[in-house]
């Protein structure tokens, strides 16, 4: 039996640290999620893609606030927000998804917050944070 996954050994992080993410992609998500009011009449399979695709997001985004918020001082302002942002975002990632929209709404909040984090840290540190 043959098998239709690749796995990457990336044991360094580099691949998350090169690739830049799709902003346009990932706020265009966002902005359609969170502007469902009331049910969106999508299957529950569909539902958990769009959360599966914001956790997949939310995850990069949190590891470039980690990145960006490392090359400042430790008791920089910025830095222990971003750290209590990071620490929040890793409880919500570690909720199960369901195929709910409410479990889609919740990440793409999750990841417009930390896209506000990154911007924040961006505007303390533009050397910490690569352009998009």
């Amino acid at each position: 039996m043959s098998s239709t996954h690749l796995v990457l050994h990336d044991p360094e992080g580099r691949l998350d640290a090169e690739l830049p993410l799709d902003r346009e992609l990932h706020k265009a998500l966002v902005k359609a999620v969170l502007g469902w009011t009331g049910d969106p009449a999508l299957p529950p399979a569909d539902l958990k893609q769009i959360a599966l695709l914001l956790t997949g997001a939310a995850r990069a985004v949190a590891a470039d606030v980690s990145r960006a918020a490392d090359l400042l001082p430790e008791d920089h302002a910025a830095r222990v927000l971003a750290d209590v942002v990071l620490e929040e975002a890793d409880r919500r990632l570690s909720d199960p998804l369901e195929g709910t929209a409410r479990c889609a709404q919740d990440r793409a909040r999750l990841v417009r917050a930390l896209y506000e984090r990154l911007d924040r840290l961006a505007s303390v540190a533009p050397q910490a944070v690569m352009a998009p």
